[in-house]
């Protein structure tokens, strides 16, 4: 909960002052900065601006009990089977995936907000913070902090999988809970990979792929 709140209050305080440089005062008007914060290139700088708060509360919190923050992670370079497997499973995921939604006739992950970057400079900076920074600071935290802590409980590792999950998609308060459900349902798979890999990076890989896939087919960017 602190690492969220890290999180939240970095990402946001550096957002708001990078608005107000560039987009002025104006931003702060009832329920506006909600609506300049959901576009995709304010989105990816509180992102990249809130994750790396995220991490270093992990840190501290993980030295402060005398242990190695790499090895706590389990911050181990998988094998390049490892990560072919990894990418194999998420792709067959997404293509299942793909064939629900376009069966429910509904719009999945695509968000007009998200679409709109301004430049080339802000889709870089959403992709950056959509595929990369997100997905490691997510991982670190879900399938690294909780799943390491919660699998050595009387929860056993498929008890945390599953806790970590949903914890993970609960999260994601900004879908429905169709949305979250989806979330729920690749929270497994990463904690199956993070499982029989006994790496985080794996999930990291697997994650970060996936948000990628998301990020290249949502739409037109404007």
């Amino acid at each position: 909960m602190i690492a969220d709140g890290a999180f939240v209050l970095t990402g946001w305080m550096v957002l708001n002052f990078i608005l107000a440089a560039t987009v002025g005062a104006k931003a702060y008007a009832p329920g506006e900065f909600k609506t300049w914060a959901s576009q995709g290139r304010w989105y990816g700088v509180y992102l990249v601006s809130g994750a790396p708060a995220a991490v270093a509360v992990l840190w501290v919190a993980i030295r402060m009990a005398g242990r190695d923050f790499g090895e706590y992670l389990a911050l181990n370079w998988p094998t390049g089977g490892e990560i072919v497997r990894a990418l194999a499973i998420t792709t067959i995921f997404m293509s299942i995936e793909g064939v629900v939604l376009s069966k429910m006739s509904t719009g999945g992950y695509q968000s007009d907000p998200t679409l709109i970057v301004g430049s080339a400079g802000g889709l870089l900076v959403w992709l950056i913070g959509g595929s990369i920074a997100g997905p490691l600071m997510e991982e670190f935290v879900v399938r690294g902090f909780l799943f390491r802590g919660w699998s050595e409980s009387f929860l056993g590792p498929v008890g945390a999988i599953i806790l970590t999950s949903a914890v993970w998609a609960l999260n994601h308060t900004q879908y429905d809970w169709f949305g979250r459900s989806i979330i729920f349902a690749f929270g497994l798979v990463l904690g199956h990979l993070r499982w029989s890999s006994n790496s985080t990076w794996t999930t990291v890989v697997a994650h970060s792929a996936c948000n990628i896939l998301i990020s290249v087919t949502l739409g037109r960017y404007v």
